[in-house]
């Protein structure tokens, strides 16, 4: 089997802020699903994220914005952020509550470029550091679609949601899995190395296979070697390829017929659904004044969406001492207790 191209972990335990880091396993790059609480994440986890999806902006969801923020500026870096309607005012307000006058000095620029989504079209601005953060004027827009972000190795895909406003809910989906046979690459008398990183990459993106590809490495810490091929007989020798992992997300959504109708859409076949369990069925009417999943929900949805995988989060203070009841009714409802 081929190893996932990402892993997924929640930042914080189930009864603290949303939040959902995935990390590329060939980059050194991850995104994260929703900006709260992410004192959890070190530096270096944050310097990583390239892109940053924000279900909606109550505070749980997206105090983190200052803490990426701070550890982002100096960087040479453009961060990439995603929200529903009134996300560019919930961002400007961000920026506009500090003083921005000596960033013209800082030797590399950070930009950012703020999607909001919307039902019809989508909309694009972008913050410059060295700008202080103002506005720049060009302001891009496309129809809406279900798909926010499509690159060779991934797409990710998204479904508004009604949480008494709009709320995003997400989907990974890799596009294929690379795994590297050990045997063959010996046949070669090639070495694992970092050119595996290159080789995987060059996969993903279906390179020409008459293209050349060099196979550098050091033997004993010093001397460089290097090998060629078509890269497409390499790929053919020592490749195995299997159809990439599906991620879906999904939090703070009212139990309706035409949510869950939508959610179970974007989550279909998922092989791992990160789906809130804020409530107890038995205090289901509680739920949906505060336009909240039951656990009982969260499992026949996933069960309606035929997920390999369900992990729970999101859990209502309430539950401080009742998890496991928590989780015994969702894996009921899900089928596989």
């Amino acid at each position: 089997m081929a190893r996932p191209s990402f892993t997924a972990r929640l930042v914080n335990a189930p009864f603290d802020d949303p939040g959902l880091l995935i990390f590329f396993q060939y980059q050194r790059r991850a995104i994260l699903f929703d900006l709260g609480d992410v004192h959890a994440l070190s530096a270096r986890d944050l310097l990583k994220i390239s892109h940053v999806f924000v279900t909606h902006t109550h505070m749980d969801h997206f105090v983190g914005f200052d803490t990426l923020l701070r550890v982002s500026l100096g960087r040479e870096k453009e961060l990439h952020l995603f929200g529903p309607a009134g996300f560019f005012e919930q961002v400007e307000g961000k920026l506009a509550g500090y003083t921005w006058n000596l960033v013209d000095e800082y030797p590399y620029n950070l930009l950012l470029r703020v999607t909001q989504v919307g039902q019809e079209r989508s909309r694009t601005r972008q913050y410059r550091c060295k700008d202080r953060f103002l506005r720049m004027e060009h302001e891009e827009e496309v129809p809406s679609n279900r798909v926010l972000v499509r690159e060779p190795a991934f797409r990710i895909e998204a479904a508004l949601l009604d949480h008494r406003i709009p709320c995003l809910g997400l989907s990974l989906i890799g596009e294929l899995s690379v795994n590297i046979d050990k045997e063959a690459l010996t046949a070669l008398g090639l070495p694992v190395g970092p050119w595996l990183t290159l080789f995987k990459q060059a996969v993903v993106e279906k390179k020409d296979p008459d293209h050349a590809f060099s196979v550098v490495w050091e033997e004993e810490g010093k001397m460089v070697r290097e090998k060629a091929f078509p890269f497409g007989e390499l790929a053919g020798k020592i490749a195995r390829i299997s159809p990439g992992q599906k991620i879906t997300y999904l939090t703070d959504l009212l139990g309706s017929p035409e949510n869950l109708e939508k959610a179970v859409g974007l989550a279909q076949g998922a092989d791992i659904l990160f789906v809130e369990a804020a409530f107890l069925d038995r205090d289901k009417e509680t739920a949906k004044t505060k336009c909240h999943l039951t656990a009982k929900e969260a499992g026949t949805l996933a069960r309606r969406a035929g997920v390999k995988q369900m992990i729970l989060f999101h859990f209502s203070p309430r539950y401080s001492d009742r998890e496991e009841e928590i989780r015994k009714e969702a894996m009921e409802a899900f089928g596989k207790e």
